[in-house]
């Protein structure tokens, strides 16, 4: 029979405690020199990483990850490169798995990549002046064949609706549930999807009876905020600077961009109307649209409605919201939540 001595297991304990550095020391050893990067990068730009060597240890080889996915490896300490021209706009996560000395340690690193592209301010003409009902809280608006069709927010005050362009007034209104704020709409397949704010549910209904079909739950954790859609694929935006790509078939989210100029992102994306090929997209608490890349999220154009807002007479009147886009004119309508008008506007480049 064998006896333990607690004193030379406790001893022996200690002894194999003290040998070795710990995990935390090891991944203290390495770090990304930050000294040698930007806060900000435009897509075609390159960056050089390197690994910070605080402990001179002998470094076999460091293998780099890019949002999770292993893009390429290099012997010792060298340089690794990382193109940007086909990354998504936005934060990139970048790790790096250090070899060294018989052991493995991972450092962590981000960077934040803009669009290349400059955008230039558009001009544009009114070519009409619409009257527009003053207590609508305007959150969605598009064209259904020739007739409008506009969607309103605050609780128990929501509804969708069709209306008379010309007089402002409601030709046929549907009601939400006190419990939702309503939010942007879209109109494909003959059925206009509607979002709501913070309630994670979404609404269906037949664009010609304005009848409801089906109620939907979000697949993601985000809010509602603007809809548009291109033929396809539903895009809608939730109050960051993420427009989503939504399968109207599924209603999942399955893909997002994130919206950026040439050196800053553009957070609070409202309402979203898809005209000629770019998503044209309000920005909240500020008069002006800007036109938007929809596979890359960079935004190409700007659109300054600051003096539209100087004509809305109403002193409850809030920010401009409400795109819709008339294909036979070839005009837009703008006009804003509590506006009393709407505008139509012929853009020019």
């Amino acid at each position: 029979m064998k006896i333990y001595n607690p004193l030379i297991t406790i001893l022996l304990a200690l002894n194999m405690a003290s040998c070795g550095d710990s995990q935390k020391e090891k991944e203290s050893f390495f770090g990304f020199d930050e000294n040698t990067l930007k806060s900000m990068y435009q897509v075609n730009e390159k960056v050089d990483f390197t690994i910070a060597n605080s402990k001179n240890k002998t470094i076999d080889s460091v293998a780099y990850f890019v949002n999770d996915k292993r893009t390429s490896s290099v012997k010792g300490n060298t340089k690794f490169t990382l193109d940007l021209k086909d990354k998504k706009l936005g934060y990139q996560e970048i790790k790096a798995l250090v070899y060294f000395e018989g052991d493995t340690v991972s450092t962590k690193t981000r960077i934040e990549v803009a669009s290349g592209i400059v955008p230039k301010l558009l001009k544009y003409t009114v070519v009409n002046t619409h009257n527009h009902d003053v207590n609508a809280f305007t959150e969605g608006f598009e064209f259904y064949r020739d007739t409008l069709l506009e969607s309103t927010g605050q609780n128990g005050k929501s509804y969708i609706a069709k209306i008379d362009l010309k007089t402002g007034k409601t030709l046929k209104k549907v009601d939400l549930v006190q419990q939702y704020f309503g939010e942007g709409i879209t109109i494909i397949n003959d059925k206009i999807y509607q979002l709501t704010w913070q309630s994670a549910i979404g609404f269906i209904y037949d664009a010609n009876t304005l009848k409801k079909i089906k109620t939907f739950k979000y697949d993601k954790p985000v809010e509602g905020w603007g809809m548009t859609n291109d033929g396809k694929n539903i895009y809608h935006s939730d109050g960051t600077e993420k427009i989503w790509t939504m399968n109207p078939e599924t209603q999942k989210l399955v893909d997002f961009i994130n919206v950026y100029t040439n050196d800053s992102k553009i957070k609070s994306i409202n309402e979203l109307e898809w005209i000629n090929g770019k998503i044209y997209g309000n920005i909240w608490q500020k008069d002006a649209i800007a036109v938007i890349n929809p596979k890359t999220g960079a935004v190409e154009a700007v659109l300054d409605l600051s003096a539209l807002r100087a004509k809305v007479t109403n002193k409850e009147a809030e920010v401009l919201n409400g795109i819709a886009f008339n294909k036979k004119t070839n005009t837009i309508f703008v006009t804003g939540k509590n506006w009393e008008k709407t505008f139509e506007l012929k853009i020019e480049e």
